[in-house]
């Protein structure tokens, strides 16, 4: 993935054009694929019922690892706001890499402003950004950490997701509702106690 310069290198406004290098999705392929596994599976992919299976999954799983470009505006702290902004409950939705199945839930991302505040909705975006890919919930979250991190350079950032896999609740041990909380922290959210607490406090996690 290729990232635009950090926000000390943008222009006045602060936008950063983000966009993805992800090698885009090969549909013809992925339908010959999908037409081998129903075929693999037992099923007549020639069927009346099944005949454009293997175009809508294609078409599925293309939208599902494809994020949408987006700017992510900045602006000036003007009046120097240092306590915690925290975005709750952004939905997520992403594909676990190791079955291909997805996990649904929620994120919390928080930061301590520091020169620039952001734009409310790019927190959502930035978690969408990085969803939309074969993922493992840990790297999910950090990833996301490490972005903002990056590129708004704020005093502290905290991300937490809940999410329920389906490769858990449908296969395997079938536990239904079972959520998994990953967290991930930088700055003065990972080394002072106060903020650390206070941020899992305002997610609503015990930290």
């Amino acid at each position: 993935m290729s990232l635009s310069p950090a926000p000390d290198h943008l222009d006045e406004h602060r936008r950063l054009r983000v966009v993805h290098e992800r090698e885009a999705v090969d549909l013809p392929a992925a339908q010959r694929a999908v037409a081998d596994l129903l075929i693999a599976l037992g099923r007549d992919p020639a069927s009346e019922h099944l005949a454009d299976t293997p175009r809508r999954v294609a078409r599925a799983y293309a939208e599902m690892l494809t994020p949408r470009e987006f700017n992510l505006t900045t602006f000036p702290n003007d009046e120097g706001y240092d306590e915690l902004v925290l975005a709750k409950s952004i939905p997520v939705q992403s594909l676990c890499e190791h079955h291909l199945l997805p996990f649904q839930g929620v994120a919390h991302v928080g930061y301590l402003p520091g020169e620039r505040i952001l734009g409310l909705s790019k927190l959502a975006r930035v978690v969408e950004l990085f969803a939309r890919d074969l993922q493992v919930q840990e790297r999910l979250t950090k990833q996301v950490a490490d972005w903002l991190q990056h590129h708004l350079d704020p005093k502290g950032v905290g991300v937490v997701i809940e999410a329920e896999h389906l490769c858990m609740s449908l296969r395997g041990v079938r536990a239904a509702g079972a959520r998994t909380v990953t967290s991930a922290l930088q700055g003065a959210l990972r080394e002072d106690p106060r903020s650390r607490q206070e941020f899992f406090a305002l997610a609503g996690v015990n930290g």
